[in-house]
């Protein structure tokens, strides 16, 4: 007796997220713990002591760290048009893939706020009748996600016609 797939199987072809994104949150990340560095070490150094001012030290390694776990989170994001869903992937240590089949989008969104408009980027939002089964691709150049809500929208109309 026979189990499990016996024809060819095709993988799904990945797109991974622009670098857009990357640069955004790094950005976000380079302000923020600078600006708590300085902070933390003029406040230490008048209130304590000059010698406690290298406290502020301790926000410059977490953001040596916080940039290479950023670039190892924005490689995991990856998202794949089948013929019937659409797989979303992320995730290092733990990792996530969600699949929304087209027929049970609902609502299929493009928002993007004043700082990712100023980067140039969009996030595509995929609502389902589920709300544990949402799902988001961030970080997308604007007409990429145009195209894949349009896209999304087509197919989801096509599929729950049928239902």
């Amino acid at each position: 007796m026979e189990t499990g797939t016996t024809g060819e199987t095709s993988l799904p072809d990945w797109v991974g997220l622009p670098g857009g994104l990357l640069r955004l949150r790094r950005l976000l990340l380079a302000f923020w713990g600078l600006l708590l560095a300085v902070v933390t070490g003029v406040v230490l150094g008048l209130v304590v002591g000059p010698a406690w001012a290298a406290c502020g030290a301790v926000w410059l390694g977490a953001l040596a760290w916080g940039w290479v776990l950023l670039g190892r989170n924005w490689r995991s994001w990856r998202y794949a048009e089948r013929a019937d869903d659409l797989l979303i992937t992320r995730g290092v240590l733990w990792r996530a893939q969600t699949v929304v089949p087209y027929g049970r989008m609902q609502l299929v969104e493009v928002t993007s706020g004043p700082l990712e408009r100023r980067f140039g980027l969009a996030s595509v939002q995929l609502h389902t009748a589920a709300a544990a089964t949402d799902a988001k691709i961030p970080g997308l150049v604007p007409e990429e996600a145009e195209r894949l809500r349009d896209r999304l929208t087509e197919l989801g109309e096509a599929r729950s016609a049928g239902l």
